[in-house]
């Protein structure tokens, strides 16, 4: 079992493009966290919305950060870990300095794997449970969140199964959890299955199951496909699917009354005179669903889709370079102005505006140096003080 972590907090660092003198780190405004890949450090950043300027604070945790998310209303960062056994930790975000106080640990592996990757957590839409993908271990689990934000026991694990032709595919490796929109079924994206399993949810217990002694249902990708991200549209019934090893995005028809996916549209996120490898890596949706953002490490470019306001099919709109190496990740800013690239092997976020008319983004610029960061969660101003876990 681990030890404790060490807290640490290091001195504002300046920005590579520059920050005006007044943006100090302890201005009002909102903090950027991110992990860092297998560097076993979070990493923390002022950002301010208004002027679009960042400030680094530094290493504010010394703790494996495979993925991270923040609670929507309480100051408290959830960190997933890669170590053996799946750790997830709770920690407090201090709204003046950035640092980071642990509050909870717990481990999601009954029987450790022997070794580590959980490569995503998140919130359900009431922050009452974290939806988390064990890569390693092939399952998706639960953990209910209390009323106060802190980690409850494990609710439920399920297990995928499948493989795929890719030697990365030797088995189940779940990439991504979410809940549908009408809240009775979680979705999980397998990256070596080549499916996308639906398994029913229950609201009351934060819990998944098989639904059927058939086992879940799926949605079968093209062979090799690696499914890694899905985003539902606002509308609810169309879904959103990236797969990471062929570079495409599906777009999925869902039933919500029988758990079912139909494909409606796939489409490539490489140009046209691709060559070399071929990674897609992150996904999101505007807002207002008008626009859908990729990353494609392959061509380290940023890929923007239109939808249509009736079918939700996709147009390319635009392509532009990450400004760096490997877009690992990137995250839209809860205001809809911005986005952040955690480009992973140039070891920088970049920072790109956005035109919420077009969805066009404007590489502004402006970065600070992350060693190899993979994830960004935010904490906002607007979210206001709040109290710890319980």
């Amino acid at each position: 079992m681990l030890t404790a972590m060490t807290m640490s907090v290091a001195a504002a660092t300046p920005l590579l493009s520059g920050t005006p003198a007044d943006a100090a780190p302890n201005r009002p405004g909102d903090l950027l966290y991110i992990g860092t890949w297998g560097q076993g450090l979070v990493y923390a950043v002022r950002f301010d919305p208004d002027r679009g300027t960042m400030t680094s604070l530094g290493s504010v945790a010394q703790v494996s950060s495979n993925w991270l998310v923040t609670h929507p209303t309480r100051p408290i960062l959830y960190v997933a870990g890669g170590e053996q056994g799946g750790y997830i930790r709770a920690f407090h975000m201090d709204d003046a300095s950035g640092a980071l106080r642990q509050l909870d640990e717990i481990t999601v592996e009954a029987v450790p794997t022997g070794s580590g990757g959980l490569s995503y957590i998140g919130l359900t839409g009431k922050a009452d449970a974290l939806l988390v993908a064990d890569f390693a271990a092939g399952t998706a689990v639960t953990v209910p969140v209390g009323q106060g934000g802190g980690l409850r026991a494990v609710a439920s694990t399920v297990q995928d199964v499948g493989s795929g032709p890719s030697p990365r595919q030797t088995g189940p490796h779940p990439h991504h959890v979410i809940i549908d929109p009408s809240r009775r079924y979680a979705l999980v994206a397998d990256f070596g299955a080549d499916r996308v399993f639906v398994y029913d949810y229950d609201q009351a217990t934060q819990r998944m199951s098989a639904g059927t002694p058939d086992g879940p249902g799926f949605h079968a990708t093209a062979p090799g496909s690696g499914p890694r991200r899905l985003a539902f549209h606002p509308d609810g019934r169309t879904l959103y699917l990236l797969n990471e090893l062929t570079a495409d995005i599906e777009v999925l028809g869902w039933d919500a009354t029988h758990g079912v996916m139909t494909t409606r549209q796939v489409l490539s996120t490489n140009a046209a005179d691709h060559t070399g490898t071929t990674s897609a890596a992150e996904l999101a949706i505007s807002r207002d669903g008008r626009h859908v953002y990729t990353s494609n490490r392959g061509e380290n470019a940023l890929v923007v889709f239109s939808t249509h306001p009736a079918t939700g099919l996709l147009t390319e709109r635009q392509r532009i370079p990450c400004a760096g190496v490997t877009p690992w990740s990137f995250a839209l800013h809860p205001g809809g102005r911005w986005l952040f690239v955690a480009n992973e092997a140039s070891g920088s976020v970049n920072l790109f505006s956005v035109d919420r008319a077009t969805g066009r983004l404007t590489d502004t610029g402006t970065s600070v140096a992350v060693p190899y960061p993979d994830c960004i969660a935010f904490r906002t101003r607007e979210q206001g003080p709040g109290t710890g876990p319980s």
